[in-house]
């Protein structure tokens, strides 16, 4: 369904433009349709420079996107507009995508207006009746409040109700959850993992691994804008291969233990400097190590 093949995405920094900042580096993997996928990594990782780039917020440097086997950076007119018919975002701060001074299902009203101008009123009121019961909202409580008057999980629900009233087969959830409670959290999750059963296709963009292991089938490792391992979440996470993901997997705290006790391998961590420019890796090079798990090359071979 989405192919994303060697996408890069350069920043001019610096005085008069003269550095360059690569974001995001020779970047590949492919989502199916009805599947999920966790694209985890730590802050300024560029998982959510990608997730703007598969929904045209941003340019492409290099590479390209393809939905349904056509190159999103050429779509215009009423194939863009189409496209974002098909392919929706939900991002970390439900309260920003809402002005205040307006009630919450504008944002309903704003897609009637841009895609369905023709529906009569009894149809578009079931609509959204319909979409509104399918994220787990009673359409009586919520329609016709002022975001203030709505919980964060609501807000979160009412941007995933409205990209259900465009039919959508993708949807980019960048840190849909970072912001909730754990009471929601899971109830947004179990929510996502209803949608998928339905044939949704997901990015699931986060930085905690727990969260991607029990969402996700398949998870790609992002480091400083680069692939470092790939493959099925189950693999990953019981037989990480790359030094970062073995970083990653040894810093989340146990809750059967003390800090003391749980604390991360300081000895294991520091023999590999995330810092270091020894990093490197060609994303374009992952390895094979087990059927549906790859690693990226660190050197001349994999890392162990």
């Amino acid at each position: 369904m989405l192919k994303l093949d060697n996408l890069s995405k350069v920043y001019r920094v610096g005085a008069f433009g003269g550095k360059e900042l690569r974001a995001v580096s020779n970047v590949s993997f492919a989502i199916e349709k009805g599947e999920i996928i966790s694209l985890i990594g730590e802050s300024g990782s560029g998982k959510s420079t990608i997730g703007r780039m598969i929904l045209r917020l941003i340019p492409i440097s290099l590479g390209t996107i393809q939905f349904n086997g056509v190159d999103i950076s050429t779509l215009k007119g009423a194939q863009l507009k189409e496209y974002y018919r098909r392919v929706q975002g939900v991002f970390q701060d439900p309260f920003s995508s809402y002005n205040p001074i307006f009630k919450a299902d504008r944002v309903f009203r704003i897609i009637r207006d841009a895609f369905f101008p023709g529906m009569n009123d009894a149809d578009w009121k079931r609509k959204i009746n319909s979409s509104l019961e399918a994220v787990g909202l009673n359409p009586n409580q919520v329609l016709n409040k002022f975001p203030h008057q709505l919980s964060g999980g609501q807000l979160q629900r009412f941007l995933i109700a409205r990209a259900l009233l465009l039919d959508v087969e993708f949807l980019v959830a960048d840190e849909v959850i970072s912001m909730l409670d754990a009471s929601t959290r899971i109830d947004v999750l179990n929510l996502l993992a209803d949608l998928k059963s339905r044939g949704l296709s997901i990015l699931f963009i986060t930085h905690d691994l727990s969260l991607g292991y029990y969402i996700s089938q398949k998870s790609v490792i992002l480091h400083r804008g680069r692939v470092v391992e790939m493959g099925s979440t189950r693999k990953i996470y019981n037989n990480p291969q790359h030094q970062y993901t073995r970083m990653l997997m040894a810093s989340v705290p146990r809750l059967d233990q003390k800090w003391e006790e749980g604390a991360p391998n300081t000895a294991a961590a520091a023999s590999y400097d995330v810092f270091s420019g020894d990093y490197a890796v060609d994303s374009a090079a992952l390895v094979e190590v087990e059927r549906d798990h790859f690693v990226a090359q660190h050197g001349n071979s994999p890392s162990r």
